[in-house]
């Protein structure tokens, strides 16, 4: 499986949870000699300003956050148009689902989720998109920018018990009429985590279900990284659910 990443990712760029020291490293440390890592470039201008508003990019900018933001937006496409063919996921930061067109709350800046989607529909690479967010938190961003469009359906899963959230990801996900299946996976559902509900074997469960769902719809499937705090288990429930998405051995 291809993963898109850059080594800016370990920056420390703010005090928040997402960008804390270690957190990639987690993640990386278990993923690696599992999956094949390749470089991340950064997102066009052009391609971020068609979710965002001008003003928005300006006080990223102004953050001194724009190159960061805009590699991981750029990561995020890599893996959408490589997940066309092959499962792929994005491994950055910052996060990006709680960015809307014209607001950066939550950790993010950009929607890094939106910017690939929405590029793939404007390139005439896909006509419908499903959006599955797992993190533990709505994200409301990406359905301010998509919400609206009629070529996205968006599905937020929420629940006490792993039992009932895999229902309800499994009752969601299509069987046709989309080309892309897409993944805002944040794993802060985790337990030891701060949602406390799900299992390795859970976040495994779940990527084998975006899979066999992306066969069903015959369409290209891919995942970018959001929530997920606790590094002891961070690096775990990820490779679990790329296990389940890629079809990796376990």
């Amino acid at each position: 499986m291809n993963v898109i990443f850059h080594e800016d990712f370990y920056q420390t760029y703010t005090s928040d949870p997402a960008a804390e020291a270690g957190r990639m490293e987690s993640i990386v440390s278990v993923l690696d000699g599992r999956v094949d890592f390749l470089r991340a470039e950064p997102a066009a201008e052009a391609d971020i300003a068609a979710v965002h508003t001008d003003t928005h990019i300006h006080h990223v900018r102004a953050y001194g956050l724009y190159d960061l933001a805009a590699l991981a937006a750029g990561a995020t496409i890599q893996a959408a148009m490589i997940g066309l063919e092959d499962p792929a996921f994005a491994l950055v930061r910052p996060p990006g689902h709680h960015a809307s067109a014209g607001r950066s709350w939550g950790f993010c800046y950009f929607n890094n989720m939106a910017v690939a989607v929405a590029k793939l529909k404007r390139e005439g690479r896909i006509e419908r998109a499903f959006i599955l967010d797992i993190d533990l938190h709505f994200g409301d961003g990406t359905v301010n920018i998509l919400g609206s469009q009629d070529f996205a359906t968006i599905v937020n899963p929420s629940a006490s018990r792993a039992s009932d959230y895999l229902r309800q990801v499994e009752e969601a996900l299509p069987s046709e009429g989309v080309g892309l299946i897409a993944v805002s996976a944040g794993f802060d559902y985790g337990k030891g985590d701060w949602g406390g509900v799900l299992a390795p074997e859970d976040y495994r469960e779940i990527g084998r279900m975006v899979q066999e769902a992306a066969i069903d719809c015959g369409a290209g499937c891919f995942a970018v990284l959001e929530g997920g705090y606790n590094h002891r288990v961070l690096g775990v429930n990820c490779l679990a659910f790329l296990e389940g998405l890629g079809d990796l051995p376990w």
